[in-house]
């Protein structure tokens, strides 16, 4: 068995995760930050930052435990080298590098947005290359084609707001607490999604590029103008409408891409 310990600190989570033979996960202890940023509606660098220190160690003693593997087993060491946050990053590979160091063990800097698409090979194991990967976090939409386990084409990404960065300035402006994109989504569950028509931008076919920023002023418009007038708006109906506004084009490009 080749065992991979890997660890994640590129935002406001400590993650350590010990892999088996690339595609079984053993276990994935992750320590999250989010009441610790709460009170200040978004991550604060420097708070993160400070939190990974306090809790990158014991995260990596628990993963190991609950994977019952031990230190000396573990074949190589793999970590977020970025994209992220600079001092948050710095903890993990610092981190990384230590253990590396420590048992002589081969030390794997990995892609932040690679990450994010070989997780797949963690949740589906029968998946191979070649395929269409959409990327949809907090910083980042992307649309990837990956042609072989190395070879990656980006075939479009955002050109100013990612799609999770517009759902948490949505919902901080509608006064829902942090992180706001699973606000969003519950409130949208009981909203009408066609309620109101929301820009939906570059639609042109062909085009595998993003845009959110006009979607996000629209609904920032909306909510200025009807609290201008004194009208009460229907926050569920806000949600559901920007909600389906971003799925829609995040869908369709995706479908264009595979169908090209």
């Amino acid at each position: 068995m080749h065992v991979t310990l890997a660890l994640e600190t590129s935002c406001d989570e400590t993650s350590a995760a010990v892999i088996a033979d690339g595609r079984t996960i053993l276990s994935n202890i992750i320590s999250s930050q989010i009441p610790l940023h709460q009170k200040y509606g978004g991550v604060v660098p420097e708070i993160a930052s400070r939190k990974h220190i306090e809790s990158v160690l014991p995260v990596v003693e628990e993963a190991l435990q609950a994977a019952r593997v031990s230190l000396e087993q573990v074949d190589v060491i793999g970590v977020t080298y970025g994209p992220g946050l600079v001092g948050a990053l710095l903890v993990g590979v610092a981190t990384a590098k230590a253990l590396a160091f420590g048992l002589d063990k081969p030390l794997v800097g990995v892609n932040h947005l690679e990450g994010h698409i070989f997780a797949n090979f963690l949740s589906h194991p029968e998946l191979k290359p070649p395929f269409v990967a959409l990327v949809v976090s907090g910083g980042h939409t992307s649309l990837v084609w990956l042609k072989d386990y190395n070879d990656f084409e980006l075939l479009g990404q955002t050109r100013d707001d990612a799609a999770g960065e517009a759902f948490d300035k949505i919902a901080r402006v509608m006064g829902l607490p942090y992180p706001g994109g699973p606000q969003i989504d519950r409130l949208a569950l009981d909203g009408n999604s066609k309620a109101i028509e929301f820009p939906r931008a570059l639609v042109a076919p062909g085009s595998f590029e993003f845009s959110f920023s006009g979607l996000k002023s629209a609904v920032l418009n909306y909510l200025n103008s009807a609290a201008q007038r004194g009208e009460a708006v229907n926050q569920a109906d806000v949600a559901a409408s920007f909600q389906t506004a971003v799925v829609d084009v995040l869908v369709a490009k995706t479908l264009q891409a595979v169908e090209s």
